[in-house]
């Protein structure tokens, strides 16, 4: 039986203090590829936020990678990041910094200090992205999915447990995205487990997996219709 990688229960999603989103109940196997889905301000990236403890869990039950959300303590909270790949819509690419030290720099922050280890982890990643040929370029060298393909290498680096992607297309076109999104599943497919927020219809419909929306203040499952 699979592994449960996310469990959310009863739990009360809060921006600000306000409750965006109430009476979550989530759970994620080992190895699944879930999308969420809804309109700006539906709290799709608060819900993200929460995972990431970013935002507080104050209200319900929350367990991610072995980490309970509720009892979380602030000095844990780079221990949780570890174990999980966070991919951003706008990249978060250190632009003094080339793609290899962009990726040197966050092992090194996370307690690598081999430099042969590390030269085999970032060639293993920019690999697995198809990247390893630009270690040299400058994030504004890179266009804009290529900038985010060097964020999902830098989301694999300590082989995360599960893989947050918010809004990983949003500033690309539709090609571009299309591109990044046979990265991610490539990924999926070797294993990863994968929660990905979107407001790109077209992708979910090229690309179906389970769905669940925000909306009115609830997450909820959204079954797809086959044409």
């Amino acid at each position: 039986m699979s592994q449960t990688i996310l469990s959310l229960k009863d739990v009360t999603i809060f921006q600000e203090g306000n409750a965006i989103l109430s009476n979550v109940n989530l759970d994620v196997k080992h190895g699944d590829f879930l999308y969420i889905i809804g309109k700006t301000g539906s709290g799709k990236s608060s819900l993200m936020k929460t995972l990431y403890a970013d935002l507080d869990l104050n209200n319900g039950e929350g367990t991610i990678v072995d980490y309970d959300l509720r009892t979380l303590k602030e000095k844990d909270i780079p221990y949780l990041r570890r174990k999980l790949g966070i991919v951003f819509q706008d990249f978060k690419l250190l632009p003094d910094r080339n793609v290899h030290d962009n990726l040197e720099f966050v092992l090194r922050a996370t307690g690598w200090s081999e430099k042969e280890e590390i030269q085999v982890k970032i060639e293993e990643v920019l690999d697995k992205v198809g990247m390893k040929s630009m270690t040299g370029k400058m994030p504004h060298q890179l266009s804009g999915g290529e900038q985010q393909r060097v964020a999902i290498a830098r989301a694999l680096l300590n082989d995360p447990e599960l893989i947050l992607a918010d809004e990983p297309t949003g500033n690309l076109d539709p090609q571009t995205s299309v591109e990044v999104m046979e990265v991610l599943k490539s990924i999926n497919q070797n294993g990863k487990t994968i929660i990905m927020a979107t407001h790109d219809y077209a992708l979910i419909m090229k690309y179906p997996a389970k769905t669940l929306k925000c909306e009115n203040g609830q997450l909820f499952e959204v079954v797809q219709r086959t044409v």
